[in-house]
């Protein structure tokens, strides 16, 4: 089994690959080339999933928090992997362009409350309850969700024009943005609140997570707003963004081995 060098040093190899094609599509591109490309980066988010996964086994699995943490991550990486594979049988097999709200959003939209549910468990490991005695990070606890959510409703709910025929839509219309604001809020607080978990240790992995998280955050928050305005290119920047989130978030879950934490690494 490679040990976490050897499978950092491979998901940087798939990753540069894969930015060297993205790169080179730029270039010389005709019309399936961008599709294979967009269809292909996700190993790197199920890479993610299975590092979780395996690795939550050595925290003790569920029956831990840290564990519990790691499953729930691992479970929304094979959620984003189950709706970028939907999204690419319409674009490559079935060659049209995809309904929404359609099988898709399964994946995607539930990957949201998972990484929730992740970032919650992350948060009582790292002994959030603990700090939140003081009132400043108290109001800290306060301001972050709401800035992040008055941020997601001004960019893509402000003129909002409600329609009740359609209820699946509206609620993921309200449920992405709001969603994603909230476990980014909840990953922020856990860095910025938490007093370290094993004297500390954990600090910079949480960050490594809480970057991952936040690119997550961007490629979303961009892929509605390019939504919106009709510009989105499939195989164009905004997949670029996403690989770059599910390559941090299987370098990030990777941090969390525990033999190399009890070791001090």
């Amino acid at each position: 089994m490679l040990g976490k060098k050897n499978k950092s040093v491979a998901i940087v190899i798939i990753f540069s690959a894969l930015l060297v094609w993205w790169l080179v599509l730029n270039f010389f591109s005709n019309e399936y080339n961008p599709l294979i490309w967009a269809a292909s980066y996700q190993i790197l988010v199920i890479i993610a999933g299975f590092i979780g996964v395996m690795l939550a086994m050595g925290w003790g699995g569920h029956r831990s928090v840290m564990g519990k943490a790691l499953i729930s991550f691992a479970l929304g990486a094979f959620f984003q992997a189950f709706g970028q594979t939907t999204f690419s049988i319409y674009n490559l097999f079935l060659e049209t362009d995809i309904p929404y709200p359609s099988l898709a959003d399964v994946g995607y939209f539930g990957s949201i409350p998972l990484y929730i549910l992740g970032t919650l468990f992350l948060a009582q490991a790292s002994g959030i309850k603990v700090s939140l005695k003081s009132f400043q990070k108290k109001l800290v606890a306060i301001v972050f969700p709401v800035l992040m959510i008055v941020v997601s409703y001004v960019a893509f709910l402000k003129d909002y024009e409600f329609d009740w025929s359609a209820p699946l839509r509206m609620l993921l219309d309200f449920g992405y943005p709001f969603g994603q604001a909230i476990y980014v809020s909840i990953a922020i607080l856990t860095l910025s609140l938490s007093k370290g978990l094993l004297g500390g240790l954990m600090k910079n992995k949480i960050f490594f997570l809480l970057s991952a998280l936040i690119v997550q955050y961007i490629a979303d928050f961009n892929f509605l707003y390019q939504a919106i305005q009709g510009t989105w290119v499939n195989g164009g920047y905004g997949d670029l963004i996403y690989m770059t989130a599910y390559f941090l978030l299987a370098m990030s879950l990777l941090q969390f081995n525990v033999d190399y934490i009890k070791q001090g690494k």
